[in-house]
């Protein structure tokens, strides 16, 4: 009897803006593969469908050899940032009708003071937020009961309304959730088409404000999700259908899709956050534990600082004018990428973005590309990317790119000429992505010069060097398939689950029995979520952390909690660790001088997998690589620069620019002045020429 093979292959997916591009490991012989295909932006699902096939076709695979698909996408985030949201209301207690109006006072930086600044629309407005009575305290006992009357009446205004999803934030639920249980009951009988999100399962966290906007967040994306992951199923097919699929966490891990249906939603969708710990792997390779990733795609570029090998991590993140609290890996994203488009101030000033290109209609110079010059057409005209991209799949026509080109340097003064401009418009980017990195490092008290410079996404590696000269940077790291790390990175970070409670105490009054409960409930949530996913024990981690300030404090700072029993030892080293966390955030502490409040319990579970490695190379495999050549603009002229492919570029070869690195899905340019060097695992390292390698 034939013996049937084994499924083999896992397959990342991450769904861009203007790519999607994907990436295959063989997990018995380690082999990778990647490919890009278009992204489809009015059903995302038929671009990752293709997706698939493709990378099939390029390793000789069938369905029956695929392990399982991992996907990153920003599918919920973008229907929240661009989206209409005219079907959303909230219930809340009695009282507390004006809540989102009220907000918070923060200011945002360049508006001075609030005389100057109008609050945004609010995502759900005054006249669509319904009252119910009943009450209960902070401790979580109830003072009246709930007025079953008020929330069938609420239910029976939204229904007669058509609003088609609403959430339900009532106080204090996160220390009783029975009120707001009892309300969803209520709707189930009143209105069942009602898509419900209860704020004690979304976020189970004092502060009624980020608690109400998070538990809206929630119930506006979950249609949007729930229609994207059955349009996955349609396009994948029966067989592909079977197969386990997982979709990337902003806060740095994996879930199944049936396990993200039953859990918040707002926890999932982040392809950004796959890229982060993609990088994280690179940087643990080249050695370089402390850098800025940036992740330059076709429509924006994501930031994210990394120390110690770990990206940084925040329970106080925003999508949009929109507060999420929830863990999520701390990305900053600037509208600048390959696709952001020139264009004329009215007071006559050159700027860049944030509007872009993306993959319908694409830069100038792609086929049946827009009509206004982008980045992409900028760095075609200066013969920095090559005439054709994706391994000769997409044609660029430099002749109508430079055309563009011509017809907005018209419009500028000083008689501009098309590359004139074209370098123009690469420095302003190259400010642009300069500035957000100052942002990330200087104002948290970080020198950027100490830290080195992760590039990758399609069009990264083309400028990030140049970005590196302007601050300052040690070095700037291109690793291999710089245009795929992010779907890299869907196949080198564990599952994840997140579980929280809060319970404000005194350091002075901390129960250690009622604590230690409180973790325990926590960490068999976390193993029961995993084990339905069908994690083995033996594979599961759990990690407890805790949100502590001082006493009087507004603001929390998260802490990690020791392992082992909870006794007045765990308490110490619990405060211990807050002093310290406190003084490397903010440059001081109030040890001894201060006492603290215990805030929130949080526990994360991890499902542990076989993370792929990326190979060393063998010398002997390599000979002298021989470049072609082609006119490239640096500092004003066209000059003659050698163009190497990447896969001739072996270990320990050095090479001094100017000079221009191809590859499929992104080019890598090193610039005068510059050196760039091959490691062991063929991550090229560029710097200042004459700077030693650490």
């Amino acid at each position: 009897m034939e013996k049937i093979a084994e499924p083999r292959l896992r397959i990342g997916i991450d769904t861009g803006g203007t790519f999607t591009d994907i990436v295959s490991v063989d997990g018995r012989s380690g082999d990778m593969r990647v490919t890009k295909v278009a992204s489809t932006p009015a059903n995302p699902a038929i671009g990752l469908r293709r997706g698939v096939e493709a990378i099939l076709a390029a390793t000789g695979g069938t369905i029956d050899d695929v392990l399982g698909l991992a996907h990153g996408t920003t599918v919920a985030t973008n229907a929240l940032l661009q989206g209409a949201i005219d079907s959303l209301g909230l219930v809340v207690t009695a009282g507390f009708r004006h809540m989102l109006e009220i907000a918070r006072q923060s200011v945002p930086d360049g508006y001075g003071n609030s005389y100057f600044w109008v609050k945004p629309d609010r995502i759900v407005p005054v006249r669509r937020v319904r009252e119910v009575g009943g009450r209960l305290d902070y401790r979580g006992r109830e003072l009246c009961p709930l007025d079953e009357a008020s929330v069938r009446e609420a239910a029976g205004f939204f229904r007669r309304q058509g609003i088609q999803a609403v959430g339900i934030c009532l106080i204090h639920s996160y220390a009783n959730p029975a009120h707001e249980r009892r309300a969803a009951e209520l709707f189930a009988e009143e209105y069942p088409d009602c898509i419900l999100s209860l704020s004690c399962d979304v976020l189970p966290e004092y502060r009624e404000y980020e608690r109400a906007v998070t538990t809206l967040v929630d119930a506006f994306v979950k249609p949007h999700m729930g229609r994207y992951l059955r349009r996955i199923a349609d396009e994948l097919g029966d067989g592909l259908r079977a197969k386990p699929f997982l979709v990337m966490q902003s806060s740095g891990g994996v879930a199944s899709a049936a396990q993200v249906m039953r859990k918040p939603i707002t926890t999932a969708l982040s392809g950004p956050a796959a890229g982060a710990l993609g990088s994280a792997v690179i940087a643990e390779i080249a050695g370089f534990p402390d850098l800025v990733t940036l992740d330059a795609g076709g429509t924006s570029t994501d930031l994210c600082l990394i120390e110690g090998g770990r990206p940084h991590v925040t329970n106080g993140g925003a999508v949009g004018p929109f507060p999420v609290r929830i863990p999520m890996i701390d990305i900053e994203t600037i509208g600048t990428g390959g696709g952001s488009i020139a264009w004329i101030s009215r007071e006559g000033h050159l700027k860049v973005g944030p509007r872009s290109a993306g993959a319908e209609p694409g830069p100038m110079c792609y086929p049946n590309g827009g009509a206004e010059p982008t980045i992409t057409d900028a760095n075609l005209v200066l013969g920095r990317i090559p005439p054709a991209l994706i391994g000769g799949g997409i044609a660029l026509d430099r002749t109508r790119a430079r055309a563009g080109l011509l017809a907005l340097a018209a419009r500028l003064p000083n008689d501009m000429s098309p590359e004139q401009l074209a370098e123009g418009i690469i420095e302003i980017a190259n400010w642009n992505q300069a500035n957000a990195i100052r942002q990330m490092t200087i104002q948290r008290g970080i020198d950027p010069r100490r830290l080195a410079l992760l590039s990758f996404g399609g069009s990264g590696p083309a400028q990030s060097p140049a970005v590196m000269e302007l601050i300052g940077m040690m070095a700037c790291i291109v690793p291999p398939n710089p245009g795929n790390l992010s779907a890299f990175g869907l196949l080198a970070v564990d599952w994840r689950t997140d579980h929280m409670v809060t319970q404000v105490t005194h350091e002075t009054t901390v129960d250690t029995p009622a604590l230690a409960a409180i973790y325990a409930g926590l960490e068999r949530e976390a193993g029961e979520t995993l084990a339905r996913d069908g994690i083995a024990p033996d594979r599961t981690r759990l990690v407890r952390e805790a949100d502590i300030r001082y006493a009087g404090q507004s603001m929390e700072v998260r802490v990690a909690a020791p392992a082992g029993p909870i006794d007045v030892n765990f308490v110490a080293a619990l405060i211990d660790a807050f002093h310290a966390a406190h003084l490397k955030t903010f440059g001081y502490n109030y040890a001894g001088a201060q006492k603290v409040e215990l805030v929130n319990f949080c526990v994360s579970g991890f499902g542990l997998i076989e993370r792929p490695s990326i190979s060393r190379l063998d010398p002997r495999a390599f000979a002298a690589p021989v470049p072609s050549t082609r006119l490239v603009y640096f500092g004003g002229a066209f000059r003659d620069t050698p163009i190497y492919q990447r896969a001739d570029l072996g270990p320990g070869l050095r090479l001094d620019g100017p000079l221009v690195v191809e590859e499929f899905g992104s080019t890598t340019v090193v610039f005068p002045g510059q050196s760039l060097t091959v490691d062991a695992h063929g991550i090229m390292l560029l710097r200042r020429a004459g700077e030693a390698t650490p």
